[in-house]
Order: C-alpha cells, then sequence, then structure tokens
C-alpha cells in the first residue's frame, strides 16, 4: 500500500492546526518552505507529538558538510524523512546518508514534476533531454550513495523502480483525479495508477486542501492507493 502524504503548504500555522483536526486518519504530513517559513522548528516538534510521520521537503543542494548538518538537525527534531537534491553529487549524498543513520530516511529529488523535457533542457544547457532517462540515471546516484530512495514524477516510476529494487523508498508528487487541474505540476498521474506502478508515498496537496470535505477525499485517496498497489 502506497502511504497518503498531505502536502501542508499552507501559510498560516493555525490554518494547518484546523485542517488536521479534521483529519484524524492522516499518518504523513509533508512540510516545505511554504510552511515551515512562518512555522519554524516548533511546529514540526508539535506534529511529531501528534503522532504524525514528518516529511520535511526542503530539498537540500550545498556542500556536503552543510548538508550532513541539516540533516542532523532534522534527525533531532524528530521527522521521519527529509529531502536532498540529487545533482548535489555523490560526496553530498553520501554525507547525508551518513548523517542520517536508521532513525531517518534521505531520499533524493530527480526531475520536479514542473519540467518538461524543454524546460529541463534549458535549465541543464541541452538541446534535448530524455527526462525518464535522466530520472533514472539520478536514481542510480541515489542508490549508488546509500540514499533510502527518491522522489520522481508518476511519468518515471517504472524505470526508476528497476533500478533501485523492490525495497527503495519512491515518492511521488504529481497527484491528481482524472481531469482535474494538474496546475504548475507537468508530469502527473492518478493515485491508483502511482501506487500500481510501485510508488511508496504519494504526495497530494491541493486535492485535499481544497477540498470542502478533506477527510472524505483522505478516505478516497487512501483507499484508492490500496486497491492498486
Amino acid at each position: 500500500m502506497a502511504e497518503i502524504v498531505l502536502a501542508l503548504d499552507l501559510r498560516s500555522v493555525d490554518d494547518a492546526r484546523r485542517l488536521l483536526d479534521r483529519l484524524p486518519d492522516l499518518r504523513w504530513v509533508k512540510i516545505g518552505p511554504v510552511l515551515l517559513t512562518p512555522a519554524g522548528a516548533p511546529f514540526v516538534q508539535e506534529l511529531a507529538r501528534r503522532r504524525l510521520e514528518v516529511f520535511l521537503d526542503l530539498k537540500w543542494h550545498d556542500i556536503p558538510n552543510t548538508v550532513a548538518g541539516a540533516v542532523e538537525a532534522a534527525r533531532e527534531l524528530g521527522v521521519s524523512m527529509v529531502t536532498v537534491h540529487t545533482l548535489g553529487g555523490r560526496s553530498m549524498l553520501e554525507h547525508a546518508a551518513r548523517a542520517a543513520g536508521d532513525a531517518l530516511a534521505v531520499v533524493g529529488v530527480t526531475v520536479l514534476t514542473a519540467h518538461d523535457e524543454a524546460s529541463y533542457g534549458i535549465a541543464l544547457g541541452r538541446e534535448q533531454v530524455d527526462l525518464r532517462a535522466e530520472a533514472t540515471r539520478l536514481a542510480g546516484e541515489a542508490r549508488r550513495a546509500g540514499l533510502a530512495g527518491v522522489v520522481c514524477s508518476p511519468h518515471e516510476l517504472r524505470s526508476v523502480r528497476t533500478v533501485l529494487g523492490p525495497d527503495a523508498i519512491i515518492v511521488v508528487p504529481g497527484i491528481r483525479a482524472p481531469g482535474e487541474p494538474s496546475g504548475d505540476q507537468v508530469r502527473v498521474s492518478t493515485a491508483g495508477d502511482a501506487a500500481a506502478q510501485g510508488a511508496t508515498h504519494l504526495v497530494i496537496g491541493r486535492p485535499i486542501l481544497q477540498a470542502a470535505d478533506p477527510a472524505s477525499v483522505l478516505r478516497a485517496l487512501t483507499a484508492e492507493a490500496a486497491c492498486l498497489s
């Protein structure tokens, strides 16, 4: 079964608390820069006290010593999973993996779901880019560096799973219902399709955050991921 991870991309701590109070079945929550900037580390600890698994998604990409220090700080906060950018290089990834130890899962971001071939090619200074090949290559770097897994779009899932093997974590954002607007995410899929292709964690924000009844949407997504995983 793929876990549903709520992307708690709200700017108000009070709004976040009110939403969480409406979601008693929630197990995982993702905190990124939108909420962490105003809320800070105390709110991360509050989430842990709520017995939620915290995915701290700050996509660190810095010199190895700095990233290792950030991973250690996250581990001490009691979070369950963090992200680093795989483009940070082998040494940075290895430092992150060592700093995490056994208490914290470090997953490497491959290619953001907001990219298509053209925009990613411009970012890298290449005329042609195969996003599936690029995500798979970066997943291999993450595996060799000792990371627990990666983040990739639903479109690269099968290829990435082949490289990582059956036990690695694969976090997949860009989850939408059929016909639902994709917003600023280009490479998207349904919860059921992503779970069936090997995702372990499905990051879902707006479909839950903007729902009139977020608890019912969460239950439906959880059931869909369980049936097809």
